[in-house]
């Protein structure tokens, strides 16, 4: 089921006033997008059940000493992670997404980890299972990631998160690395969308439940309507997040927001998840952009 002729309008009408205003503030957006690193390192490792904190996190990540005894790998995978977000940033020339920068990004993420796997697909007798899924063996993943990666990059017809959605899909689904693939496929999906001229998106910890209930139904239905709807909650939010900061707007919580409205704060929450009001997150808190004029 592809994304409805209504969300498309939407997303477009928001593109367009993302571009016409980004025009010369560059840097702000750039000083967004390193204050979102912590935030989104946070979330794709705790989604795959790291114990770090948000705070944890941005603590390790200015080399700053953390209160309690934290694993080695798990300094690495934050640091890793963020080492992967500055590269993409300070990439100044286009990229293209093929079987080379996917390996690149996999060997940046898993260094000091476990460099034995680093940068490389699952080799000979290298299985791996997520839940019930038994992902494809080894001696297939070569073909199947030149099929997926050809796939995508010769769809011109689908809506471009309609592509995304099944590209990430169908990554998880291979999972062709060892260890890392939720991650490098979270960070795919941000190419993806720097590609197509759309700021990046971050998939919360929160909001894992739906994200997982996409896998599911893509192994049992073959659809892709919930990955879209991840993409889409995901998409909104960032381009609020960015409006309200490049229309130099007053930013305040939503339980601030609600008291100026007299409206219950539960009910703007409900919209702000849904996206039907210009809401968005920053370390996890709810807040809204409000014109000083």
């Amino acid at each position: 089921m592809a994304i409805n002729q209504k969300m498309k309008q939407r997303i477009d009408t928001l593109k367009k006033e993302y571009d016409s205003l980004k025009t010369g503030k560059e840097s702000l957006l750039a000083m967004i997008m390193e204050t979102e690193v912590p935030e989104a390192v946070y979330n794709s490792n705790a989604i795959e059940n790291s114990t770090l904190t948000i705070a944890e996190t941005e603590k390790i990540l200015m080399e700053m000493k953390v209160s309690r005894h934290i694993s080695v790998r798990e300094v690495f995978e934050a640091k890793n992670l963020a080492r992967i977000s500055d590269y993409l940033m300070k990439k100044t020339t286009s990229f293209s997404l093929d079987r080379e920068l996917i390996l690149l990004l996999h060997s940046m993420l898993i260094s000091n980890i476990d460099d034995t796997i680093a940068g490389r697909f699952r080799q000979r007798d290298e299985y791996v299972r997520v839940g019930m899924h038994i992902a494809p063996a080894p001696e297939h993943i070569e073909s199947m990631m030149e099929s997926l990666l050809l796939e995508y990059s010769g769809n011109h017809s689908s809506y471009f998160l309609d592509r995304i959605a099944l590209f990430h899909l169908g990554f998880e689904h291979i999972h062709p690395f060892c260890d890392g693939n939720g991650r490098i496929g979270r960070v795919l999906i941000n190419c993806q969308l720097s590609q197509q001229g759309f700021p990046p998106v971050i998939i919360r910890d929160k909001e894992k439940q739906l994200y997982y209930a996409a896998f599911r139904e893509f192994k049992d239905k073959k659809k892709t309507v919930v990955m879209e709807r991840v993409l889409i909650l995901a998409l909104l939010e960032s381009f609020h997040k960015r409006l309200a900061y490049l229309k130099g707007n007053a930013i305040i919580t939503i339980t601030e927001y609600a008291v100026q409205q007299e409206i219950r704060p539960q009910i703007l929450l409900n919209k702000a998840k849904r996206q039907t009001i210009p809401a968005f997150r920053e370390k996890g808190i709810w807040k809204i952009g409000i014109d000083q004029g």
